[in-house]
Protein backbone atom coordinates (compact mmCIF):
# COMPACT_ATOMS: atom_id res chain seq x y z
CA UNK A 1 0.00 0.00 0.00
CA UNK A 2 1.30 3.25 -1.14
CA UNK A 3 1.81 6.03 1.69
CA UNK A 4 0.23 8.92 0.51
CA UNK A 5 2.65 12.20 1.42
CA UNK A 6 1.39 15.88 0.78
CA UNK A 7 3.45 18.21 -1.17
CA UNK A 8 3.48 22.09 -0.35
CA UNK A 9 3.95 24.30 -3.56
CA UNK A 10 6.71 26.11 -3.08
CA UNK A 11 6.46 29.70 -5.52
CA UNK A 12 9.50 29.99 -7.83
CA UNK A 13 9.73 33.92 -6.72
CA UNK A 14 7.66 35.69 -4.26
CA UNK A 15 5.73 38.55 -6.26
CA UNK A 16 6.54 40.85 -3.86
CA UNK A 17 10.42 41.10 -4.99
CA UNK A 18 9.60 41.88 -8.13
CA UNK A 19 9.48 45.33 -7.63
CA UNK A 20 12.97 45.42 -5.92
CA UNK A 21 14.24 43.65 -8.65
CA UNK A 22 12.99 46.42 -11.20
CA UNK A 23 14.05 49.20 -9.17
CA UNK A 24 17.91 47.66 -8.96
CA UNK A 25 17.56 46.86 -12.68
CA UNK A 26 16.53 50.02 -13.75
CA UNK A 27 18.92 51.91 -11.67
CA UNK A 28 22.06 49.48 -13.23
CA UNK A 29 20.51 50.53 -16.21
CA UNK A 30 20.81 54.28 -15.30
CA UNK A 31 24.32 54.02 -13.92
CA UNK A 32 25.65 51.94 -17.17
CA UNK A 33 23.73 54.93 -19.64
CA UNK A 34 25.42 57.41 -17.66
CA UNK A 35 28.78 55.61 -17.81
CA UNK A 36 28.32 55.11 -21.77
CA UNK A 37 27.40 58.99 -21.98
CA UNK A 38 30.25 59.78 -19.99
CA UNK A 39 32.86 57.88 -22.48
CA UNK A 40 31.08 58.87 -25.74
CA UNK A 41 31.11 62.59 -24.38
CA UNK A 42 35.22 62.34 -23.45
CA UNK A 43 35.87 59.94 -26.40
CA UNK A 44 39.04 61.68 -27.62
CA UNK A 45 40.76 59.59 -29.92
CA UNK A 46 44.80 60.08 -31.18
CA UNK A 47 44.43 63.23 -34.05
CA UNK A 48 47.23 63.12 -36.84
CA UNK A 49 49.49 65.83 -37.25
CA UNK A 50 48.09 67.23 -40.58
CA UNK A 51 44.69 67.99 -38.39
CA UNK A 52 46.21 70.08 -36.37
CA UNK A 53 49.11 71.91 -38.13
CA UNK A 54 46.93 74.65 -39.86
CA UNK A 55 45.51 76.14 -36.59
CA UNK A 56 48.67 75.30 -34.23
CA UNK A 57 51.53 76.00 -37.32
CA UNK A 58 50.89 78.82 -39.29
CA UNK A 59 53.70 81.03 -40.53
CA UNK A 60 56.42 81.55 -39.22
CA UNK A 61 56.08 77.79 -37.69
CA UNK A 62 57.97 75.37 -39.92
CA UNK A 63 59.17 71.56 -39.71
CA UNK A 64 62.73 70.21 -39.52
CA UNK A 65 63.73 66.64 -40.31
CA UNK A 66 65.69 65.47 -36.96
CA UNK A 67 66.56 61.86 -35.58
CA UNK A 68 63.65 60.80 -37.70
CA UNK A 69 61.05 62.90 -36.65
CA UNK A 70 59.36 66.41 -38.30
CA UNK A 71 60.31 68.84 -35.56
CA UNK A 72 57.70 71.68 -34.96
CA UNK A 73 60.51 75.07 -35.42
CA UNK A 74 59.84 78.79 -35.35
CA UNK A 75 62.88 81.15 -35.88
CA UNK A 76 62.05 84.99 -35.34
CA UNK A 77 64.13 88.34 -35.44
CA UNK A 78 67.01 89.69 -36.72
CA UNK A 79 69.39 87.09 -38.75
CA UNK A 80 73.08 88.49 -37.41
CA UNK A 81 72.51 88.08 -34.04
CA UNK A 82 75.41 86.66 -32.91
CA UNK A 83 74.06 85.03 -30.00
CA UNK A 84 70.10 83.56 -30.56
CA UNK A 85 68.02 83.13 -27.35
CA UNK A 86 66.54 79.45 -27.48
CA UNK A 87 63.71 78.40 -25.71
CA UNK A 88 62.50 75.21 -24.39
CA UNK A 89 58.87 74.44 -23.37
CA UNK A 90 58.04 71.81 -20.27
CA UNK A 91 56.39 68.88 -19.91
CA UNK A 92 53.26 68.86 -21.91
CA UNK A 93 53.15 71.72 -23.24
CA UNK A 94 54.45 73.18 -26.07
CA UNK A 95 56.42 76.27 -28.39
CA UNK A 96 53.44 78.74 -28.27
CA UNK A 97 54.27 78.79 -24.35
CA UNK A 98 56.56 81.39 -25.41
CA UNK A 99 54.85 83.54 -26.90
CA UNK A 100 54.63 86.75 -24.58
CA UNK A 101 58.13 86.96 -24.40
CA UNK A 102 59.13 86.10 -28.32
CA UNK A 103 57.16 89.45 -28.76
CA UNK A 104 59.05 91.53 -26.58
CA UNK A 105 62.65 89.74 -27.53
CA UNK A 106 62.48 89.69 -31.22
CA UNK A 107 62.49 92.99 -32.13
CA UNK A 108 66.20 93.11 -30.92
CA UNK A 109 67.13 89.22 -30.65
CA UNK A 110 66.87 86.16 -32.69
CA UNK A 111 64.32 83.89 -30.70
CA UNK A 112 64.91 79.80 -31.13
CA UNK A 113 61.94 77.54 -30.33
CA UNK A 114 60.73 74.19 -30.57
CA UNK A 115 58.31 71.47 -29.92
CA UNK A 116 60.08 69.14 -27.66
CA UNK A 117 59.98 65.16 -29.02
CA UNK A 118 56.82 63.24 -27.14
CA UNK A 119 55.13 66.67 -27.01
CA UNK A 120 53.18 69.39 -29.49
CA UNK A 121 53.23 68.91 -32.78
CA UNK A 122 56.72 67.15 -33.15
CA UNK A 123 55.30 64.29 -31.46
CA UNK A 124 57.09 60.74 -30.40
CA UNK A 125 60.28 60.01 -30.66
CA UNK A 126 61.27 57.49 -32.57
CA UNK A 127 62.68 54.76 -30.34
CA UNK A 128 60.74 56.33 -27.06
CA UNK A 129 63.60 57.39 -25.32
CA UNK A 130 62.89 60.81 -22.88
CA UNK A 131 65.58 60.70 -20.88
CA UNK A 132 67.50 64.09 -20.38
CA UNK A 133 70.44 62.45 -21.88
CA UNK A 134 68.55 61.96 -24.82
CA UNK A 135 66.61 65.45 -24.89
CA UNK A 136 70.51 66.88 -24.41
CA UNK A 137 71.47 64.92 -27.36
CA UNK A 138 68.09 66.20 -29.63
CA UNK A 139 69.26 70.30 -28.66
CA UNK A 140 72.63 69.31 -30.19
CA UNK A 141 71.42 68.40 -33.03
CA UNK A 142 69.44 70.86 -33.46
CA UNK A 143 72.10 73.44 -32.97
CA UNK A 144 74.13 72.00 -35.33
CA UNK A 145 71.27 71.79 -37.60
CA UNK A 146 70.73 75.55 -37.65
CA UNK A 147 74.40 76.18 -37.65
CA UNK A 148 74.03 77.91 -34.07
CA UNK A 149 77.94 78.09 -32.63
CA UNK A 150 76.84 79.98 -29.53
CA UNK A 151 73.43 80.63 -27.74
CA UNK A 152 71.74 81.82 -25.22
CA UNK A 153 69.28 78.98 -23.56
CA UNK A 154 66.49 79.31 -21.46
CA UNK A 155 63.54 76.51 -20.10
CA UNK A 156 60.78 76.13 -18.10
CA UNK A 157 60.19 73.10 -15.93
CA UNK A 158 61.36 70.01 -17.75
CA UNK A 159 62.62 72.42 -20.87
CA UNK A 160 64.48 73.81 -17.88
CA UNK A 161 66.16 70.73 -16.64
CA UNK A 162 67.13 70.55 -20.37
CA UNK A 163 68.72 73.68 -20.51
CA UNK A 164 70.88 73.25 -17.75
CA UNK A 165 72.30 69.86 -19.03
CA UNK A 166 73.04 71.25 -21.95
CA UNK A 167 75.04 74.33 -20.54
CA UNK A 168 76.81 71.69 -18.46
CA UNK A 169 77.51 69.15 -21.60
CA UNK A 170 78.03 71.93 -24.02
CA UNK A 171 79.66 74.77 -21.66
CA UNK A 172 81.33 76.59 -24.80
CA UNK A 173 78.05 76.60 -26.81
CA UNK A 174 76.19 77.87 -23.98
CA UNK A 175 76.74 82.18 -22.72
CA UNK A 176 73.60 82.52 -20.70
CA UNK A 177 71.44 80.68 -19.03
CA UNK A 178 67.81 81.43 -17.93
CA UNK A 179 66.34 78.79 -15.63
CA UNK A 180 61.91 79.20 -15.57
CA UNK A 181 61.00 76.85 -12.35
CA UNK A 182 63.03 74.14 -14.10
CA UNK A 183 63.87 70.83 -13.30
CA UNK A 184 66.54 69.79 -11.19
CA UNK A 185 66.06 67.88 -7.68
CA UNK A 186 64.14 65.50 -6.42
CA UNK A 187 60.60 65.77 -7.10
CA UNK A 188 58.00 66.57 -4.02
CA UNK A 189 55.31 68.39 -5.55
CA UNK A 190 52.57 69.72 -3.21
CA UNK A 191 49.58 69.88 -6.04
CA UNK A 192 50.18 67.92 -9.17
CA UNK A 193 47.69 68.44 -12.32
CA UNK A 194 45.57 65.45 -12.84
CA UNK A 195 46.33 64.96 -16.17
CA UNK A 196 50.11 64.37 -14.72
CA UNK A 197 48.85 61.85 -11.79
CA UNK A 198 46.75 59.29 -14.49
CA UNK A 199 49.72 59.31 -16.45
CA UNK A 200 51.48 57.88 -13.88
CA UNK A 201 49.43 54.81 -14.01
CA UNK A 202 50.42 52.87 -16.37
CA UNK A 203 47.96 50.65 -16.35
CA UNK A 204 45.32 53.22 -17.50
CA UNK A 205 46.83 53.89 -20.67
CA UNK A 206 44.56 51.56 -22.95
CA UNK A 207 41.97 54.25 -21.16
CA UNK A 208 44.04 57.21 -20.77
CA UNK A 209 45.09 57.38 -24.60
CA UNK A 210 41.42 57.06 -25.96
CA UNK A 211 39.87 59.73 -23.81
CA UNK A 212 40.35 63.30 -22.86
CA UNK A 213 37.62 65.35 -21.31
CA UNK A 214 38.19 69.04 -22.06
CA UNK A 215 37.77 69.72 -18.34
CA UNK A 216 40.55 67.51 -17.34
CA UNK A 217 43.06 69.98 -19.35
CA UNK A 218 41.48 73.05 -18.26
CA UNK A 219 41.57 71.87 -14.24
CA UNK A 220 45.35 70.88 -15.06
CA UNK A 221 46.05 74.15 -16.71
CA UNK A 222 44.38 76.28 -14.07
CA UNK A 223 46.35 73.85 -11.65
CA UNK A 224 49.53 75.53 -12.53
CA UNK A 225 48.38 79.22 -12.59
CA UNK A 226 48.64 81.13 -9.76
CA UNK A 227 45.92 82.98 -11.05
CA UNK A 228 43.04 80.63 -12.49
CA UNK A 229 41.51 83.08 -14.15
CA UNK A 230 43.62 84.19 -16.42
CA UNK A 231 42.89 80.58 -18.56
CA UNK A 232 41.30 81.43 -21.32
CA UNK A 233 39.23 78.98 -23.84
CA UNK A 234 41.98 79.69 -26.44
CA UNK A 235 44.58 78.53 -24.06
CA UNK A 236 43.09 75.37 -23.10
CA UNK A 237 42.10 74.37 -26.58
CA UNK A 238 45.88 74.89 -27.41
CA UNK A 239 46.33 72.46 -24.55
CA UNK A 240 43.53 70.01 -25.45
CA UNK A 241 43.82 69.77 -28.98
CA UNK A 242 48.23 69.57 -29.08
CA UNK A 243 48.02 66.66 -26.20
CA UNK A 244 45.41 64.72 -28.66
CA UNK A 245 48.54 65.04 -31.27
CA UNK A 246 49.05 61.47 -32.31
CA UNK A 247 51.43 59.50 -30.01
CA UNK A 248 51.71 62.29 -27.31
CA UNK A 249 49.56 60.42 -24.72
CA UNK A 250 51.70 57.66 -24.73
CA UNK A 251 54.89 59.72 -24.87
CA UNK A 252 53.75 61.47 -21.73
CA UNK A 253 53.31 58.44 -19.46
CA UNK A 254 56.62 56.84 -20.90
CA UNK A 255 58.58 60.23 -20.14
CA UNK A 256 57.25 59.97 -16.35
CA UNK A 257 59.48 56.55 -15.76
CA UNK A 258 62.67 58.77 -16.03
CA UNK A 259 61.42 60.72 -13.01
CA UNK A 260 64.62 58.68 -10.84
CA UNK A 261 66.83 59.31 -13.36
CA UNK A 262 66.61 63.13 -13.60
CA UNK A 263 66.71 63.61 -9.56
CA UNK A 264 70.46 61.62 -9.69
CA UNK A 265 71.24 64.58 -11.95
CA UNK A 266 71.02 66.97 -9.13
CA UNK A 267 74.48 66.88 -7.71
CA UNK A 268 75.71 68.34 -11.29
CA UNK A 269 74.09 71.35 -10.61
CA UNK A 270 76.96 73.17 -8.66
CA UNK A 271 79.15 72.37 -11.81
CA UNK A 272 77.52 75.23 -14.01
CA UNK A 273 79.85 78.37 -14.19
CA UNK A 274 77.86 80.63 -16.54
CA UNK A 275 76.02 83.59 -16.00
CA UNK A 276 72.63 82.27 -14.85
CA UNK A 277 68.86 83.72 -14.44
CA UNK A 278 66.59 81.73 -12.00
CA UNK A 279 62.77 82.52 -12.35
CA UNK A 280 60.45 81.46 -10.25
CA UNK A 281 56.62 81.90 -9.26
CA UNK A 282 55.56 82.04 -5.62
CA UNK A 283 52.69 79.97 -6.13
CA UNK A 284 54.27 77.41 -7.78
CA UNK A 285 53.15 73.73 -6.31
CA UNK A 286 54.23 71.41 -8.93
CA UNK A 287 58.02 72.85 -8.55
CA UNK A 288 57.81 74.89 -5.25
CA UNK A 289 59.93 78.21 -4.86
CA UNK A 290 62.22 76.34 -2.70
CA UNK A 291 63.94 74.85 -5.91
CA UNK A 292 64.93 78.14 -7.09
CA UNK A 293 66.43 78.95 -3.73
CA UNK A 294 68.86 75.52 -4.36
CA UNK A 295 69.44 76.66 -7.58
CA UNK A 296 70.75 80.22 -6.83
CA UNK A 297 72.72 78.10 -3.88
CA UNK A 298 74.61 75.48 -6.31
CA UNK A 299 75.28 77.97 -9.05
CA UNK A 300 77.96 80.42 -7.92
CA UNK A 301 76.51 84.27 -9.14
CA UNK A 302 73.74 83.12 -10.07
CA UNK A 303 70.34 85.79 -9.94
CA UNK A 304 67.48 84.82 -8.39
CA UNK A 305 63.40 86.46 -9.38
CA UNK A 306 60.44 85.53 -7.52
CA UNK A 307 57.49 86.75 -8.98
CA UNK A 308 54.52 86.87 -6.63
CA UNK A 309 51.24 85.46 -6.76
CA UNK A 310 51.71 83.81 -10.32
CA UNK A 311 52.50 79.92 -10.69
CA UNK A 312 54.53 77.62 -12.26
CA UNK A 313 54.43 78.89 -16.04
CA UNK A 314 55.11 82.86 -15.22
CA UNK A 315 56.27 83.21 -18.20
CA UNK A 316 52.72 82.39 -19.99
CA UNK A 317 50.63 83.55 -17.14
CA UNK A 318 52.22 86.70 -17.15
CA UNK A 319 54.98 87.67 -19.95
CA UNK A 320 55.12 91.23 -20.23
CA UNK A 321 56.40 91.33 -16.08
CA UNK A 322 58.73 88.20 -16.45
CA UNK A 323 59.90 89.44 -19.28
CA UNK A 324 61.22 92.71 -18.47
CA UNK A 325 63.66 90.65 -15.88
CA UNK A 326 65.55 88.74 -18.66
CA UNK A 327 66.02 92.25 -20.92
CA UNK A 328 67.69 93.44 -18.11
CA UNK A 329 69.70 90.07 -17.45
CA UNK A 330 70.32 90.50 -21.25
CA UNK A 331 71.17 94.11 -21.31
CA UNK A 332 68.34 94.58 -23.84
CA UNK A 333 66.06 98.57 -23.58
CA UNK A 334 62.87 97.96 -21.73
Amino acid sequence: MHKLTHQRHVPLSNPHHFPMLNATLSVFLLLLAALLAALAWSWAPDRPVDNLVARWAPPPSYFVTLQGMQVHVRDEGPRNDPTPIVLIHGTSASLHTWDGWVAALSPHRRVIRMDLPGFGLTGPAPDADYSMARYTGFMRDLLDLLKLDEVVIGGNSLGGGIAWQTALAHPTRVRQLVLVDATGYPLQPQSMPIGFRLAQISWLAPITQKILPRQMIEASVRNVYGHPDRVSPVLVDRYYELTLREGNRASLTQRFQYRSSDAALAGQISQLSLPTLILWGSEDRLIPPEHGERFQQDIAGSQLKVFEGLGHVPHEEDPEATVQVVKRFLSLPP
